[in-house]
């Protein structure tokens, strides 16, 4: 059981040594300030106002979200992301900060780091972000659309939502216009590519940003010239003097009023309304947020942030709350419920040529239904000799000063296996308690034993015999035949991996990681209606993957940033028809 902890200790020791190539700028691509900054202001010199629409979370959703509710037709926004601006932290940049990013996360609340660490109740390390932008600022970069199907799957019963296409369509191509590139591919990636082909995941499908069975070069948010482009980045597109951001602005509850009963109409007659927020700045200094007449309070502050905003506000499970001396608003029992995270297991190597650093860019879908695991594939150059720093803004490869680990993973998609959240204290500062259950369904742990012998049929092809190593075997002084085989680090399969359904299925327990793509707890049907509206309430939605209960695709940030700009284009067109029946009554 050792395995997994040792591996991951190995692999951050050497990474946590890694100088960002970034960070010895101070602002790598020098140039004017991006685009949103002119929005942005530290939340100490808030004063209370009326909005709107208040976003909670500057995220892959909430970015999108508030862009659209600030663009055209829209009105008077606010985004509160407790986290800083991207643009404070050069590693963010580029693909060279992405591992010293998640190395150097910092699970303290008081910490100002753009990622911060947590461990679920299973015991396996996990990130969430902590900067405008969210996820899309921190993350490897890849960029891929969910299957059509995913979009027949969301909700249950009567609250399933009616997913626009047309709408869908048009919100992926806007998001795409900004920040989705065509990566160039070499390398790792490109020996990845022969390897998943010859294993027969087939066919090949060149570059698509499309959910297709085969092999795929996906797009990424970092451009020809390296710099990552974020959802922080949409947030150009809102008109001038509608949007106000307010940074290191940590919202610690919702502002919830009950609705007189002669005012209550419409299919679930709410019995409370969201009319504001309160947060607290960087000085831990109290503020409010008002909304205006007929506006609404969104939250967008992901799958653990969303749940728990809810629960420390009074809506959640009744009984939960009365034990932390939390008033109860509305009971909704699912809230924090159906909690998922996709497991990842693979095989990390050090290759016996030299290879450049990559980030996912080539992705097998043995099929695109969701009934496989996905396979995916980085490569991380770590210094041994962390005092040398380079001479330049370019390290090679073939220096003896550094070691290249290169790894083939596969992610288990859906997944069917749920857990839950819940607060382990009031305090909003301190991150939610979590247990995902991985493989608490067997179907999941079916389907990484598949996953994980498609893992190893990769690294069996011959396009793969380049990176082995001649390896002789010597013990007491009598040397053994010479080999070439691959020098793996942390963990091995087993020698009958591709007979023994339990020694794989034992590997996948001991080795099983994450790929942050975590998602539920505002499930739809469940928390939320088919418009993302919280169930019981009036005046407050939740908008971002809580509300999903598969993950989309080999990757979610796509879709939740189109989520955003899609739910946003809803909310102008209800704001316009509100309108207009004023000025017809």
């Amino acid at each position: 059981m050792a395995a997994a902890p040792a591996r991951l200790r190995f692999f951050l020791l050497l990474v946590a040594l890694l100088p960002s190539l970034a960070a010895a700028q101070s602002r790598p691509f020098g140039g004017a300030p991006p685009g949103y900054a002119r929005y942005v202001a530290d939340a100490a010199g808030e004063e209370q106002e009326e909005y709107d629409y208040i976003v909670v979370g500057g995220g892959a959703a909430g970015c999108p979200l508030a862009a659209t509710l600030a663009g055209p037709g829209g009105g008077r926004v606010l985004l509160l992301e407790r986290g800083g601006a991207p643009s404070e932290f050069p590693a963010l940049a580029t693909a060279g900060g992405f591992v010293r990013t998640l190395a150097l996360a910092d699970p303290s609340p008081e910490s100002d780091a753009p990622a911060q660490a947590f461990s679920s109740e299973d015991g396996v390390a996990n990130v969430r972000a902590r900067v405008l932008g969210g996820g899309t600022a921190i993350n490897a970069g890849f960029y891929s659309r969910a299957h059509p199907s995913w979009f027949q799957g969301q909700g249950e019963g009567a609250e399933v939502t009616d997913w626009d296409m047309r709408l869908v369509n048009a919100s992926y191509e806007w998001v795409e216009q900004e920040l989705a590139f065509q990566p160039e591919v070499h390398g790792w990636q490109a020996a990845v590519r022969a390897a998943l082909l010859e294993a027969n995941v087939t066919p090949w499908n060149g570059f698509t940003v499309e959910h297709v069975t085969g092999t795929k070069i996906g797009a990424t948010t970092f451009d020809a010239s390296g710099r990552r482009h974020s959802a922080a980045d949409l947030l150009a597109f809102a008109r001038p003097g509608r949007l106000h951001v307010a940074i290191r602005a940590t919202v610690t509850r919702i502002i919830i009023n009950p609705i007189d009963p002669a005012a209550r109409r419409g299919r679930s007659r709410p019995a409370v309304a969201a009319v504001g927020v309160v947060y607290q700045d960087r000085l831990l200094q109290q503020h409010h947020a008002l909304l205006r007449p007929g506006g609404e309070v969104i939250l967008s502050a992901g799958a653990l942030g969303s749940p728990q905003l809810l629960l420390l506000s009074g809506i959640g499970p009744a009984s939960d709350l009365t034990s932390l001396g939390i008033p109860n608003s509305a009971d909704a029992p699912d809230v924090g419920k159906h909690m998922f995270d996709n497991p990842r297991n693979g095989i990390s190597i050090i290759p016996s040529v030299p290879i450049d650093h990559s980030l996912i860019q080539v992705v097998g879908i043995p099929s695109a239904n969701g009934t496989a695991s996905y396979l995916e594939a980085a490569s991380y150059i770590v210094p041994l000799a962390p005092m040398l720093r380079p001479a330049g803004p370019f390290i090679s490869p073939s220096s003896p000063l550094y070691v290249t680990m290169a790894t083939i993973m596969e992610k288990v998609p859906g997944p069917l296996s749920e857990g839950s959240l819940w607060l382990s204290s009031p305090n909003p500062l301190e991150t939610p308690a979590v247990r995902f259950n991985y493989f608490s369904r067997p179907e999941d742990l079916a389907q990484c034993v598949v996953g994980v012998r498609r893992v190893a049929q990769v690294l069996r092809s011959r396009t793969m015999d380049i990176f082995r190593s001649t390896v002789g075997s010597s013990s007491q002084g009598r040397r053994g035949p010479v080999r070439r085989d691959f020098r793996i680090v942390g963990a091995t399969l087993p020698v009958d991996w591709s007979t023994n359904n339990t020694a794989v299925a034992d590997f996948c327990r001991r080795t099983v990681t994450t790929l942050w793509h975590y998602h539920g707890g505002c499930v739809v049907g469940k928390v939320v209606d088919r418009d993302f509206r919280v169930i019981g309430t009036r005046a407050l939605r939740v908008v971002d993957g809580s509300t999903f209960s598969v993950t989309p695709g080999t990757n979610p940030q796509a879709t939740v940033m189109m989520m955003g700009r899609y739910v946003g284009q809803k909310m102008v067109g209800e704001r316009h028809s509100r309108r207009q029946a004023n000025i017809s009554s």
